[in-house]
């Protein structure tokens, strides 16, 4: 899609907002062409745009989207040329619209590069080559000639090296988005002619330098879009003075310094990212002045202090991401009454002593509770609505006591982590909420069986991790239908057989069983968990050969058979005889590459 944020689903309905606007933009181009094309009963097409069309096509080698294949014939004007919209009193293209979802079928693509016969398109108006996967080289000079260029959208191809300077000179652009290539270098000074730019997105790439002072005369912008990239530098002053915006990403980038106060000026904000920088001091005590902000993430940072009173007037604020940083106790007096709209909250690994959860997060509706490494002590929160969480993460913290009726009425429940806390309870006659799809209990004192936890659970559950607790008994048959991706049960007391009814989890990527008691030999049908990438079975009791059918899984990554009482030879393939000698150590009699050799065979 057209500009995309990165993380959490505030960000993704305001990105629905542009795209909406976008598509909307792009829709009245096709109707005003197409309505003016039906009025002419002979359309027409210019000699030299279509030989500039043809120029790009002879650069794709390869097309699967086939949108390409319908560009024959001598009219690129008559409807049939997919993509390419004219101005049928002129004949004149206007509009070159090859867009895919960057997110769907990886089958859909086109390979090949961008030709610089697109520049002689003189009357362009909207160039859209989006989604193609595997578009590279670089961005073609001769683009700065697009004089009527209204919107350049060049996202999510492979496109590199460093973005012309050249394309400052487009006069009339009010859209442009490079996101989701290779692009390096640094971003053009002159990209601050473009004085009634709107919406700027180059998100998503590798550029580096600071944001070029010209851009204090970009005062029409109103989405701003720099996120992972490796832009350094301070947050310049002159952002606050853009007063039409209502997004800024400027996410997983290196910018240091402080927040500046001008940011608070900007009352249309609705969304806002600064996460995962190295920004430094307070939040700014007049944060509150952003009445219009929706969203306020400034997560993965070097901020201190206390947060600011303000903080509590924000009356549309519905998500709030402050994890990771240095902020310290108290929070502001005015917060059980304040956030009115509040459904997303984290304040996760900050200098906080919270001791309790306060009632003004556990009393309201929320979606989402993120207090991880809060010094929280006790028994586990009640929440007056549970029903309406979605995701919690308490993890980290100091938590006693059982967990059996923490679960109860959480019907909405998808992800909870209660990792690294002190809990103790049966596992094998707890009720799991029937949406969980990641549940994540590792590092307590759990008790009990696992065969409620792989059975008796949610059909979407894809992530279990209950490793490092004192978990007994065998591991159970596995039934078909599971989607679970990830299942960690290392280091408890689990003994036992692998049963051959493993090979069920067909959707597994990552089996890690190691530090237990487990006997018996490693079933063949392992070899049909075609999708793993992650597989530790070391520090058991296994005995017999590694299994030759290991070799069809050919995505695995890492691997570790360590500390078993396994022997014979090593599967004789990759990745198995390049794993590296610690994998294999510590069995009986293991022989083959990268172990010595077996008896009775050359090296």
């Amino acid at each position: 899609m057209f500009f995309q944020t990165d993380q959490h689903p505030l960000p993704k309905m305001q990105n629905l907002r542009w795209v909406c606007k976008y598509l909307l933009i792009l829709s009245l181009c096709h109707m005003v062409s197409g309505g003016l094309a039906q009025s002419q009963t002979t359309p027409i097409c210019y000699e030299a745009d279509r030989a500039a069309l043809l120029g790009f096509k002879a650069r794709i080698l390869k097309d699967t989207t086939e949108a390409l294949s319908s560009w024959t014939g001598r009219d690129c004007c008559g409807g049939g040329w997919e993509g390419v919209e004219c101005n049928p009193a002129t004949g004149r293209v206007v509009g070159l619209m090859l867009q895919r979802p960057a997110d769907r079928d990886s089958g859909i693509y086109m390979k090949g590069t961008l030709s610089s016969s697109l520049g002689a398109l003189q009357f362009l108006e909207v160039m859209v080559i989006s989604g193609m996967k595997h578009i590279t080289g670089s961005i073609p000079e001769s683009f700065s000639n697009l004089t009527h260029l209204k919107q350049l959208v060049l996202e999510d191809n492979s496109l590199g090296g460093a973005i012309p300077s050249s394309l400052g000179h487009l006069p009339l652009l009010k859209a442009i988005s490079l996101s989701g290539n290779r692009l390096r270098g640094q971003i053009p000074p002159s990209f601050g002619n473009f004085r009634g730019l709107e919406q700027f997105n180059l998100g998503r790439n590798l550029l580096t330098g600071p944001i070029p002072p010209t851009f204090k005369n970009l005062n029409s912008l109103q989405y701003f879009d720099l996120s992972s990239n490796l832009i350094s530098g301070l947050i310049p002053d002159f952002v606050g003075q853009f007063h039409n915006l209502t997004f800024i990403d400027f996410s997983h980038n290196q910018f240091s310094g402080q927040i500046p106060n001008s940011i608070c000026s900007l009352s249309s904000l609705l969304d806002i990212s600064l996460s995962h920088n190295k920004l430094t001091g307070r939040i700014p005590d007049q944060i509150g002045s952003l009445k219009s902000l929706t969203t306020l993430s400034l997560s993965n940072n070097l901020l201190t202090g206390q947060l600011p009173e303000s903080i509590a007037r924000m009356q549309n604020l519905w998500q709030l991401n402050l994890s990771r940083n240095g902020l310290s106790d108290p929070l502001p007096g005015g917060l059980p009454k304040g956030l009115p709209s509040l459904l997303s909250i984290d304040l996760s690994y900050n200098n906080f002593n919270l001791g309790t959860i306060p009632q003004w997060i556990t009393g309201r509706v929320l979606a989402d509770v993120n207090l991880a490494g809060c010094k929280l002590r006790g028994t586990l929160p009640i929440f007056s609505r549970p029903d309406s969480l979605t995701s919690i993460d308490l993890s980290n913290n100091y938590f006693t006591a059982g967990i059996s009726n923490f679960f109860r009425n959480m019907s909405s429940l998808q992800k909870v982590n209660l990792s690294h806390n002190q809990l103790k309870s049966d596992i094998s006659v707890l009720r799991w909420p029937q949406g969980l799809s990641s549940l994540d209990l590792h590092s307590n004192q759990l008790y009990g069986s696992l065969y409620t936890i792989l059975n008796n659970t949610s059909s979407f559950l894809e992530a279990i991790d209950v490793s490092g607790n004192q978990i007994s008994g065998g591991i159970p048959e596995f039934s078909e239908g599971s989607s679970l991706k990830s299942l960690n049960i290392a280091a408890n007391k689990i003994a036992g057989h692998i049963p051959n009814s493993i090979s069920d989890l067909i959707e597994l990527e990552k089996l890690d069983i190691s530090r237990n008691q487990i006997t018996g030999t490693i079933p063949t049908s392992l070899g049909l968990l075609l999708k793993i990438q992650w597989l530790d079975v070391s520090v058991n009791r296994l005995t017999g050969k590694i299994p030759e059918t290991l070799l069809g899984i050919e995505g695995l990554r890492h691997a570790n058979f360590r500390a078993n009482r396994l022997c014979g030879e090593i599967p004789q393939g990759r990745p198995f005889n390049i794993f590296p000698v610690v994998a294999y150590a510590h069995n009986l009699c293991l022989c083959g590459k990268p172990m010595p050799p077996c008896r009775g065979k050359q090296q």
